[in-house]
């Protein structure tokens, strides 16, 4: 019996093997005779495993505030090198109990409708073809676990919600604006599932990212996202959770590396050292199947709206924590609104707060995250899903502040060295077999590794080498 990483690059050498048009058509015909469906030779979508994500907060992108507004930055994320846009809920909000003057993203009154201040349907429709046009995908943010309090469903299907003993429809922990749905009811599953194959089927979306997804049966994720599948084979599944039932049965594609962003937080206020976060690497390649993505981030709606920005929780650690989430083994990473543009800014969550027009430039943080999207995309020692390289570390002489670490497949190695301390360090490590001649990634620059290497590393210092 082959391994799961043989088999995993048996796969990914068919799905290279296909692309040739001469070989496609007998390959399709062969597996259409045993009936076997091409995709799921490949645990994910081929897009999917050295791709980056942005999160997209469209009432706070542009001054305007909508999806027509938000279709004109796309070529900007483009550039940059995104690959997939997750858009945070565009449906409509509901009234009773509503936060601010706009409301929760996450109380939705309609799931197959989208929010008027936003646009209309036709908007997203165009704002979904210029993405496609431009080779990215587009995900729909997904909250299954509730509802609006005022949601179309309470009135038509009021069956559909858990109630508490006054017969009111139960509210979750303090979302005091949304009413919980009830898993126990067959007829949710159902409409849940319909609703989400509206938006594949009627106007092409390319996934979910589904919304604290451990809240609601995980039989629900399998039965449904295999229907899903049914229709779109190269669908992709975000789960914000950890659970690792999550990817039994090849369900989700990826979930949250929450653990480790808490953890990121800490080194860079340096309540924890380095080695907790290397145990943590360590412990979550057991955990997890070898093909898991884990969601990699230092910014994203949560964080950034209840805990401050990147700039406020890592402070001078925070470059060196976005290139962690680029290079760390499973991870998929993620950069939010305004990080493309180092926007140092915590987001109003229920009303209008957004990035001033002037702000939206090509600076140095667009180049930054461009040459790490760029390190991502050219290099497969660094892709998720299985395909990338395992981490193997060098050994050093402060190992409670300096990560050193390869990753490595075929003919692509990528080096990492990173000072993830406040302190200035004199560095002390054998390369062995790694030593001899690269190129540093961040800078173009050649570089040549020794044997033995002494340096001195200033505080929250790196170098990403590559060959």
């Amino acid at each position: 019996m082959r391994s799961k990483r043989s088999s995993m690059h048996i796969a990914a050498s068919v799905g290279g093997l296909v692309e040739n048009p001469k070989i496609k058509v007998n390959f399709e015909r062969f597996l259409s005779d045993h009936k076997i469906n091409y995709y799921m030779l490949s645990t994910h979508p081929q897009w999917s495993y050295q791709a980056v994500v942005y999160e997209m907060n469209v009432r706070q992108l542009t001054p305007e505030g909508t999806l027509r507004a938000a279709t004109e930055r796309l070529s900007f994320l483009s550039r940059m090198g995104i690959d997939v846009v997750w858009l945070m809920p565009i449906y409509p909000i509901g009234k009773e109990g509503r936060k601010g003057t706009l409301g929760s993203y996450y109380s939705v009154w309609d799931y197959c409708a989208v929010n008027p201040e936003m646009g209309t349907m036709t908007d997203l429709d165009c704002f979904v073809a210029e993405a496609h046009r431009l080779g990215m995908r587009v995900l729909l943010d997904w909250v299954a676990n509730h509802t609006a309090r005022d949601a179309r469903w309470i009135a038509e299907y009021p069956d559909r919600y858990e109630r508490d003993e006054h017969g009111e429809a139960v509210v979750p922990w303090d979302w005091t604006d949304t009413a919980k749905l009830d898993y126990t009811n067959p007829e949710v599953w159902e409409a849940q599932t319909e609703a989400m194959e509206f938006w594949l089927t009627q106007h092409a979306i390319d996934g979910f990212r589904c919304d604290m997804a451990m809240l609601v049966p995980v039989e629900f994720w399998h039965q449904t996202v295999r229907r899903l599948r049914n229709v779109k084979p190269d669908l992709f599944m975000l789960a914000e959770a950890e659970e690792c039932n999550l990817f039994d049965h090849n369900t989700f594609d990826a979930c949250y590396a929450w653990e480790m962003h808490h953890l990121m937080n800490d080194v860079a206020q340096q309540r924890v050292r380095v080695p907790v976060l290397r145990n943590y690497l360590y412990a979550d390649r057991d955990r997890y199947p070898e093909t898991a993505m884990r969601l990699t981030f230092t910014s994203n709606h949560d964080e950034n709206s209840w805990s401050g920005s990147e700039f406020a929780r890592m402070g001078a650690a925070r470059e060196i924590m976005a290139v962690f989430t680029f290079v760390v083994p499973r991870g998929l990473p993620l950069i939010y609104t305004g990080q493309e543009v180092g926007y140092d800014h915590t987001f109003a969550f229920f009303d209008r707060d957004p990035i001033p027009a002037d702000r939206y430039i090509e600076n140095t943080f667009f180049e930054f995250y461009q040459r790490l999207a760029t390190l991502r995309h050219e290099n497969p020692a660094l892709a998720s899903g299985g395909r990338g390289g395992r981490m193997i570390e060098l050994r050093n002489n402060a190992e409670d502040c300096l990560m050193t670490f390869v990753r490595e497949v075929d003919d692509n190695r990528v080096v990492v060295l990173m000072n993830l301390s406040p302190y200035t360090i004199q560095a002390d490590y054998h390369t062995g077999i790694y030593a001899g001649m690269y190129v540093d990634a961040m800078t173009g620059e050649a570089y040549e590794l020794r044997g033995r290497v002494e340096e001195v590393m200033p505080s929250w210092s790196y170098r990403i080498l590559i060959r």
